[in-house]
């Protein structure tokens, strides 16, 4: 059996006490942000059946007009170029009045996720048709991973009782097994984002994304997508500058809000912004959604777009450990945990007062997670790795999905230590709280995996 076979389904009603399900669609940001990465694919037909690869995703664009600009795409084996236009909806287009406005007149694909029965005629305001693609719902789907909610409520299930009779030879086996497929998955969305921009882009994506931690996690990759390191290597000392006013955290009066010994570096910045700034600023609504409250300080924006800086100026080394084959763990963390930086090694904001003692540009954990998350999965797909190595990671700090699961499955945190304290087993235990817990509405009384589980052996 494998763990394929538990992930089978049935239909579960909706409890009056059970968590909202979540929008049908994501917002309109993180719908662009999944397409530029490459996560839906190359591959599409058109509504009237043409064929269509992608050929390059072009660039993101700064000011108004179409999403996307300088895109290569092509449609029955002809190549087009030009911008690439993303709406939620079929009948946007009509919708916004991108049909009479002369900044689509050259759009050569028009991309949606829902469409409509009532027929939607995509015309330029040259009455041009303009072919249309639509995002299917398992395609949307397989580039979410999302679960029908966020949370389960945190008690002991029905699978306690299953579990507490299995061996732990069939313990580990189970997780094993979701542990392999979550590590699957995750390879395969990185190497979507490799095949569409290349290896150093989605390695830049998938790091900037870690340090953006739970809440700001889609903005670092959009930062990482907007500047992205191919541009930034043109940069040179400029590169920093370039970061932070991509993410709109540089403005020309900034440095004099700063403690006196902050402004020298501000000043700097803006100065070399400035030169830098026609080409990477983001004009409009176009800018990235950053979440500042609530985050313990160490996490704050400022300080992962410092890291990400930091780590530009050693992104050979970087790159080096991080895609090496075979792969190691500890030097990659090591080496991140080790990652200075004058300024954001005693800040936590760009205008506070240094701390009294340094703080980790990259912290351990996060490191660790970056290789639970992207380099161990992607290493083990590609032959890099064996899961004797990946089991072989330990993690001390238990998340809270984690802990739900743990407490859902094993009936305490006593009964589920022995499986929470490998970065394996975690990654195996968040798999399978969302491929059920989460997708089940009914508190556990109609959920499948207890009933599977007395068939695992």
């Amino acid at each position: 059996m494998t763990y394929g076979y538990l992930l089978e389904s049935v239909w579960h009603p909706p409890l009056a006490f059970a968590e909202a399900m979540p929008d049908a669609l994501p917002p309109e940001l993180e719908l662009q942000a999944l397409w530029f990465s490459g996560a839906f694919g190359r591959d599409f037909r058109t509504t009237n059946g043409k064929i269509v690869r992608i050929v390059q995703f072009g660039e993101w664009n700064r000011s108004a007009g179409p999403d996307f600009i300088q895109s290569a795409v092509e449609i029955d084996g002809v190549l087009h170029t030009g911008p690439l236009e993303l709406d939620p909806d079929s009948s946007a287009w009509e919708a916004h009045g991108h049909s009479t406005n002369p900044a689509f007149r050259d759009v050569v694909l028009h991309v949606v996720f829902q469409s409509h029965a009532r027929q939607n005629f995509i015309r330029t305001c040259e009455h041009r048709e303009v072919p249309q693609v639509v995002i299917t719902e398992l395609q949307l789907s397989d580039a979410l991973n999302r679960p029908m909610r966020e949370v389960a409520i945190a008690h002991p299930g029905r699978c306690v009782f299953p579990l507490k009779h299995l061996s732990t030879g069939a313990v580990e086996s189970l997780l094993h097994e979701a542990a392999l497929h979550r590590a699957n998955l995750k390879a395969s969305r990185w190497l979507k984002t490799a095949d569409a921009h290349g290896r150093d882009a989605a390695l830049f994506q998938s790091t900037a994304e870690t340090l953006g931690y739970r809440g700001n996690s889609l903005a670092m990759r959009l930062l990482a997508q907007r500047a992205p390191l191919a541009l930034l290597k043109t940069e040179g000392e400029s590169a920093e500058a370039v970061l932070f006013g991509t993410a709109g955290f540089l403005a020309p009066n900034l440095h004099e809000l700063a403690p006196p010994d902050t402004r020298d570096y501000l000043r700097r910045l803006w100065d070399a912004w400035w030169k830098s700034r026609a080409r990477f600023e983001v004009i409009g609504n176009r800018s990235i959604p950053w979440k500042t409250h609530g985050q313990r300080p160490a996490n704050h924006p400022h300080r992962r777009v410092g890291a990400l800086s930091a780590l530009v100026k050693v992104w050979s080394q970087y790159r080096r450990l991080a895609l090496a084959r075979p792969f190691s763990a500890k030097p990659v963390v090591d080496f991140l945990h080790a990652l200075d930086h004058e300024f954001w090694a005693t800040r936590h904001t760009l205008t506070s007062t240094a701390a009294s003692r340094k703080v980790a540009v990259f912290g351990r954990s996060h490191a660790l997670e970056l290789v639970a998350n992207h380099l161990a999965p992607l290493a083990m797909t590609e032959g890099g790795m064996n899961f004797k190595a990946y089991h072989k990671l330990r993690d001390s700090s238990p998340n809270e999905k984690v802990k739900r699961c743990s407490l859902r499955l094993f009936g305490s945190s006593k009964a589920a230590q022995p499986w929470l304290r490998r970065v394996c087993h975690h990654q195996a235990l968040l798999q399978v709280y969302q491929d059920f817990c989460l997708e089940d509405f009914s508190d556990c009384i109609n959920c499948p995996f207890p009933e599977q589980l007395l068939q695992w052996k």
